[in-house]
């Protein structure tokens, strides 16, 4: 575990040295793709060997969760560490050792509201990247409306019994458990009678169906229970008390997806990606000047981002403000690819042209605005329980 009282210049100089040291140069100032992405899980293959060292390396430092206890498989760092680290990564070009739907929400919920034996046995496998992880909250007739679910855990004796279907769950073809909101009480309220379950993709009665995305790829899936038998071991929290895990989840479902605003195609800014135009776009003094008000906003809003993690770590949490933060950063990243499809012109509708992927990803993002919360749910939110204006 690193020394909370180390001098940060100190540390600083210790995790630059380690990186240099142990991210080997063929990972380092690559653009992110989707194969330069590590997800981990029972059937990941790695793309190459550099891959699979930077991963095993990162894990004995505990740096695939840096600030998860150590006796998790974390790195026990404090918020301030954290920070220099992902600034040094960022520096010297290290791509994140591994990504994961266990590291940004499930294992924060099993922290907050699991025991210790499923503790013990979640969070190790998932700092390893041993176990990939997708989530089941979404549904047919339960989307923006999610304490609407209907999918059952009806209550056997010694296990529940599932059955219904999910939506949208990002790939659910290629993970190997899910943790779903599942109906525990049809008569309770909506917001009452929901539990959080943790489910063994092998499991007999589980099937997935990718959806075909109008940018071409596929990572979400439709999700089917036929009589799942799931262990009662296997519920997180109180039976019933699913959405309060719910909530907590959400905030840093939005969170995350909030701050993918600060990243672009290939990871790299907005400045550098026109600048690499065929044509002398940036002479445009409209595109000019709408590319460095976005770049202001984008460290702008990282800056807000960073004083909202200091909050929560203050414990002042992060709570409804995260409606801000999502609805922000998604239609920050809409703005900014816009302003590239407008750009690059013609040659933007490439599909694999010039400029790559561009159209594909510019398409994509017009799911940043429904998924994890719409931007009018998350402006209602934010009307109702930030700003606190009164009903019309």
């Amino acid at each position: 575990m690193p020394d909370a009282a180390i001098d940060p210049a100190q540390f600083r100089r210790e995790i630059c040295e380690w990186i240099i040291a142990n991210c080997p140069e063929g990972l380092r100032d690559q653009p992110m793709s989707e194969d330069s992405i590590v997800w981990g899980g029972r059937r990941w293959t790695f793309r190459d060997d550099d891959q699979r060292i930077w991963l095993d390396r990162a894990i004995a430092k505990g740096l695939t969760a840096p600030r998860w206890p150590t006796e998790y498989g974390g790195g026990g760092m404090t918020r301030e560490q954290e920070k220099i680290l992902r600034e040094e990564m960022s520096r010297l070009g290290a791509p994140p050792p591994l990504e994961s739907f266990g590291l940004w929400m499930l294992g924060p919920a099993l922290m907050a509201f699991g025991n210790e034996t499923q503790k013990a046995q979640h969070l190790p496998p998932i700092t390893r990247g041993e176990i990939r992880w997708c989530q089941g909250y979404s549904e047919p007739g339960a989307g923006s409306d999610l304490a609407n679910v209907q999918t059952r855990a009806e209550d056997m004796g010694d296990h529940y019994l599932v059955n219904g279907q999910k939506v949208w769950t990002s790939y659910a073809d290629r993970a190997d458990w899910i943790f779903a909101l599942v109906r525990t009480d049809r008569d309770a309220p909506k917001h009452k009678g929901i539990s959080f379950l943790l489910m063994d993709m092998e499991t007999p009665g589980i099937t997935t169906r990718p959806i075909r995305l109008i940018s071409g790829k596929s990572p979400f899936c439709e999700t089917f229970f036929d009589n799942v038998k799931v262990p009662k071991e296997n519920l997180v929290g109180e039976v019933n008390r699913g959405w309060d895990i719910a909530k907590y989840l959400l905030t840093h479902e939005r969170e995350m997806i909030g701050g993918g605003a600060r990243g672009l195609l290939g990871g790299r800014s907005l400045g550098a990606f026109l600048d690499g135009l065929d044509d002398n776009v940036l002479s445009d003094p409209v595109i000019r000047a709408e590319a460095m008000a976005a770049e202001v906003d984008t460290l702008a809003f990282a800056m807000t981002m960073e004083r909202y993690k200091d909050h929560a770590e203050a414990g002042g949490g992060v709570g409804n403000a995260s409606a801000m933060l999502k609805y922000y950063g998604t239609e920050l990243n809409k703005r900014r690819y816009e302003l590239l499809m407008s750009a690059a012109g013609s040659g933007a509708l490439e599909w694999d042209g010039a400029h790559g992927a561009l159209a594909p990803e510019w398409l994509r993002t017009k799911a940043n605005s429904i998924e994890g919360g719409t931007s009018e749910v998350m402006l209602d939110i934010i009307a109702k329980r930030v700003l606190e204006l009164p009903s019309a």
